[in-house]
């Protein structure tokens, strides 16, 4: 596949007047910027060099009054009109007195937040705004994506494992198999062209291909040290990676022979990529939750919050930890990012992540949000994973319950970019569980389409259906082992064929999750 072309500037500059700036500029009180950076951001300013800032503006855009009956499309157009007002209104002074100080930055509304580098003076000055909430480190980071001691290319083998143990075949033998759903992923891109997942990515008619509204670039400037082989701004789907064309595999692969590795074969998807060779930073993540919001032509403009998602699944996470080994991660923007997103009827499904199981091990954004369906691994044999994070939430003090499912996660056969049109099933995490997972939620929306836009409705019906394991005998304080759920199953492992017998029967109710109709 040829090298995309390159959009220059990796910031967006408004071009408005010194003049609008003073204007609009808010009250600047004297005071120290530190009291309202993080940990994170201080230690990091310390150097002298610019830094790269989060910047959290001040405004609640109450997403919580909005009619959550009227129809998906609807809602997610009001989600996004409203998230979109509320910055234009907010962040008006602050991008004005950006441009006039020549401080290159790149607008979020879905946060309401702006994403720039600055120097120590320029930390000072915004730190006096009162409309500035607070300030984040935006640094980028490695995200620890499970690595292949060796790439292994396996030929063909038919229905791949972990599709067969969550039950995916006894699903599309009813008649469902993801069609009419739209799945989006946000990883280190994609083969789009794979033959595994040409047929199902949004953006080709058989015959053609158009990537407008259908695929973002969050990779605006080079993180690495030196290029990638996808570049920055990439105008088509790529992967600088194989982790991304992987999960994507587990949730629609089929190249129409022999490959049968995806859960829900004909859903539809679409895909942003948020990390370059692994790395990531926070604003990247949101800027892809901002386009599977409102989805935008090549140029990012004219969104358009009709061609929203369904389902979006994200293997990925933010170290959270203390400097200067730990990230700042800005869990409060994921938090409200995730809250949008569900306000508009999208389910979110995260890994849980990897590393060392103990109790609370869960501890990234956005895995430990409210708002997102957090995913563990197990093997094939339904036994937890060994890199399989457990719960409860600790690190935000909410004790909250997680993960919420489990699936099949260790050695996962799917499609892989490098070598290209290949497949491999040398990865293991729960990375590759999170697929098996989304796929599911898109066989019980294709089962029931009037579940499509209610996420509680769905989440409900795959842990009312989850098969109960096993647990080992590891008890963390408020969850026993032995109970479900429990913090290490969640509910259990997903099962295909019972969350679409149960979706079939069952009436979305959207403040209330489902309910069964007598048969």
């Amino acid at each position: 596949m040829s090298k995309p072309a390159r959009i220059p500037a990796p910031f967006r500059h408004c071009a408005l007047a010194a003049a609008l700036a003073l204007a609009l500029a808010p009250a600047v009180h004297a005071g120290d910027w530190r009291d309202k950076a993080t940990p994170h951001l201080q230690a990091q300013a310390k150097s002298g060099a610019p830094v790269d800032v989060l910047i959290v503006l001040r405004g609640d855009p109450a997403l919580r009054l909005l009619d959550r009956d009227q129809p998906r499309a609807a809602r997610g157009k009001a989600v996004a009109e409203r998230l979109q007002s509320l910055a234009a209104s907010r962040q008006a002074g602050l991008l004005a007195e950006l441009d006039a100080r020549g401080i290159a930055y790149r607008p979020l509304w879905i946060a309401n937040a702006v994403a720039a580098r600055m120097d120590a003076a320029d930390l000072a000055w915004i730190g006096g705004r009162d409309d500035v909430l607070r300030l984040h480190s935006d640094r980028a980071f490695e995200v620890g994506l499970p690595v292949a001691d060796r790439i292994q290319v396996h030929p063909p083998k038919a229905i791949a494992p972990n599709v067969a143990r969550v039950r995916a075949p006894e699903a599309w033998a009813l008649g469902f198999r993801g069609q009419g759903v739209v799945v989006a992923a946000q990883d280190t891109g994609y083969q789009w062209d794979h033959p595994a997942v040409r047929s199902s990515y949004r953006g080709w008619s058989g015959a053609s291909v158009s990537h407008a509204y259908n695929w973002h670039d969050s990779i605006h400037a080079e993180i690495g040290a030196s290029p990638n082989p996808c570049g920055v701004n990439s105008l088509a789907p790529c992967d600088d990676n194989n982790h991304g064309t992987h999960t994507l595999g587990t949730v629609v692969g089929d190249d129409g022979a022999l490959n049968q590795i995806g859960v829900a074969p004909d859903a539809t998807w679409i895909g942003c990529r948020n990390m370059e060779s692994g790395a990531g930073r926070p604003s990247t993540y949101i800027e892809c939750f901002q386009f599977f919001l409102a989805p935008t032509d090549a140029a990012g403009q004219n969104s358009n919050p009709a061609l929203a998602p369904d389902i979006i699944t994200n293997s990925w996470g933010c170290p959270v930890g203390p400097p200067p080994g730990g990230e700042d991660c800005a869990i409060g923007s994921f938090d409200t990012t995730l809250a949008a997103l569900r306000a508009a009827g999208i389910l979110v499904v995260v890994a849980a992540g990897n590393g060392s199981p103990n109790c609370g091990s869960i501890d990234t954004p956005p895995a430990i949000s409210l708002d997102a369906f957090t995913v563990g691994a197990t093997t094939n044999t339904d036994a937890i994973a060994e890199f399989s994070l457990l719960g409860p939430v600790t690190v935000d003090g909410s004790n909250r319950f997680k993960p919420d499912l489990v699936a099949p996660g260790v050695q996962v056969l799917s499609s892989i970019a490098r070598p290209a049109n290949s497949y491999s099933s040398s990865f293991s995490g729960t990375s590759m569980a999170t697929p098996n997972v989304a796929g599911v939620a898109a066989l019980v929306m294709s089962a029931n389409p009037a579940l499509r836009g209610d996420p509680e409705a769905v989440e409900a019906i795959l842990r009312e259906t989850a098969v109960r394991l096993n647990p080992p005998g590891l008890d963390c304080p408020g969850f026993m082992a032995t109970a479900y759920p429990n913090h290490i199953y969640g509910y259990g492992r997903v099962d295909a064929l019972a969350a679409v017998q149960l979706a079939l029967l069952s009436v979305p109710l959207f403040d209330d999750g489902f309910e069964v109709q007598a048969q």
